[in-house]
């Protein structure tokens, strides 16, 4: 046996390492650029969480902020509209008995669940409709005086809670609390 001959194998293991770790090499090279292209923009993530002054929000009034690319409706209800939410039952709510609030998960759709303060003054949800995405027409719409989505026809009653129509689920509450007069979303 010569000497070359007891080599042979030491090459060849050689010849296959090198060229499993090129391939791998090149495989990651590849790769990297379709896994980074799924990561949030950076305008994405300098929207990820918002202030907004809510200090001149009257009462009966709502304000339409932008989050994510979808709109925010922050409404300050009156004593009226907190009432009635708060008159409706479990057994009213035969679309969807879940609150759909971030902040209180798993928790029913009855308007304490719903609302971001104790009081119930204040309402904040993503405004969108959940049936394909509308956006629904506020200040005292549809059958229910909350919300009403004109393009399929899904009535929201005063919390947001979906009453009527072909929409499944209750509009949904971001995660979301109050730092003084600013309402922090995100």
């Amino acid at each position: 046996m010569s000497h070359a001959e007891d080599h042979e194998g030491t090459r060849r293991d050689f010849l296959y390492y090198a060229t499993a770790g090129a391939g791998a090499v090149t495989a990651g090279a590849a790769v990297w650029p379709l896994v980074h292209q799924m990561n949030p923009s950076a305008d994405v993530l300098a929207m990820s969480s918002i202030r907004v002054d809510v200090s001149d929000i009257q009462p009966g009034t709502q304000l339409t902020v932008k989050w994510l690319g979808k709109p925010v409706f922050i409404r300050r209800r009156t004593q009226a509209e907190i009432d009635e939410a708060r008159a409706v039952t479990l057994d009213d709510l035969s679309i969807d008995k879940s609150s759909q609030n971030e902040n209180k998960p798993g928790s029913d759709a009855m308007d304490e669940n719903r609302s971001i303060d104790e009081a119930g003054e204040w309402l904040v949800m993503i405004g969108v409709c959940t049936h394909l995405g509308c956006v629904p027409l506020g200040d005292g719409a549809g059958e229910f005086n909350g919300w009403f989505c004109p393009c399929h026809g899904s009535h929201y009653d005063t919390s947001g809670r979906i009453r009527k129509g072909p929409a499944p689920d209750n509009m949904y509450v971001p995660i979301a609390a109050f730092d003084g007069d600013e309402l922090v979303l995100g």
